[in-house]
């Protein structure tokens, strides 16, 4: 077992339902691209499961593949004096800290969009000059996150809550760039992401949008619960979420879909994004980073997208 620096790093505890103390490290960057492979080259030993799924070696695994993606989408992406759009998300914390490293040893000239307070503060941690919208209409670039990707390249997101300010930016954005580990990629939407698609709606509508979904689509609609405080989750516009378990036995069109689930009133925005990714980076636990083309954006509003999957419907 080599010795490690962990000057940098954080300690995480917590405890399980059974009473055990469970400890790890998350590592900077530095020293997780200084051992490689080798994260997943140790003696198997027994450990304690990371959330009741991932070994600690399969997760230490997990975080490198996360930031190899990160690391190649900023190396081919980030270029002086650009609008950059930041995305939310466990894996963009990543890309953001890569971004900081680049700009620093480079000097990079560049003004940062955020999706969200998440992603604003962590910006603003990483000492990155932050702007919005109302100054740059046009982004340059923009690095996300998703909760599943599948072969046609629609995206999941919504997730963590921020779909709607994620959409925003992404549809004013040039080249969207979507990073993500394998564990979603997919063959079709909902296979390995089974939370159900977000979609954010004004409050005095959740009722009626429910009911409505279930009817035209099937499945089951649930309006998203709180974890720290009574009542339902409200997000960064004061809108309400709702997320639809959709029946992964069915074949959907999901450009049709997403039209219709945006037509309905009430509906603010969905969680599919449709044609908008220009890359997805699938970072790979055997420290490998897959690419995945898509065609090039060039749009500078959401309709635009709309307008493209109601000409591309059968």
């Amino acid at each position: 077992m080599r010795n490690l620096n962990l000057i940098g790093s954080s300690l995480f505890c917590s405890s399980l339902p059974s009473g055990i103390r469970r400890c790890h490290w998350i590592l900077p960057l530095r020293t997780l691209y200084s051992l490689g492979s080798s994260l997943c080259s140790e003696p198997s030993r027994p450990c304690i499961c990371v959330d009741g799924k991932l070994s600690m070696a399969e997760s230490n695994a997990l975080e490198f593949a996360k930031q190899k993606a990160c690391q190649s989408a900023v190396s081919d992406w980030l270029k002086d004096n650009q609008i950059i759009g930041l995305g939310s998300g466990t894996t963009i914390k990543y890309a953001v800290e890569y971004i900081a490293e680049k700009v620093e040893s480079e000097n990079l000239q560049i003004q940062c969009i955020p999706t969200s307070f998440q992603a604003r503060q962590l910006l603003i941690n990483h000492k990155l000059p932050v702007t919005d919208l109302d100054i740059y209409e046009k982004i340059d670039v923009t690095f996300d996150g998703a909760d599943e990707v599948d072969e046609d390249l629609h995206l999941i997101k919504g997730g963590g809550g921020c779909l709607l300010q994620e959409k925003i930016v992404a549809s004013c954005t040039t080249d969207f760039i979507a990073i993500v580990d394998e564990r979603k990629h997919s063959k079709r939407l909902g296979t390995h992401w089974t939370k159900g698609l977000p979609i954010e709606v004004i409050p005095m509508a959740f009722k009626p949008i429910q009911t409505r979904i279930e009817k035209l689509f099937g499945g089951k609609v649930i309006l998203r619960e709180a974890v720290s405080k009574m009542g339902p989750v409200v997000t960064d516009n004061g809108n309400f979420l709702l997320d639809w378990k959709f029946d992964t036995n069915k074949q959907y069109y999901w450009p049709e879909v997403n039209i219709e689930l945006s037509n309905i009133p009430g509906v603010v925005d969905t969680g599919l994004f449709i044609n908008m990714a220009r890359r997805i980076y699938v970072g790979n636990m055997n420290g490998t980073v897959s690419i995945l083309e898509g065609k090039p954006s060039n749009t500078l509003c959401y309709s635009q997208h709309l307008l493209n999957s109601i000409n591309n419907s059968p």
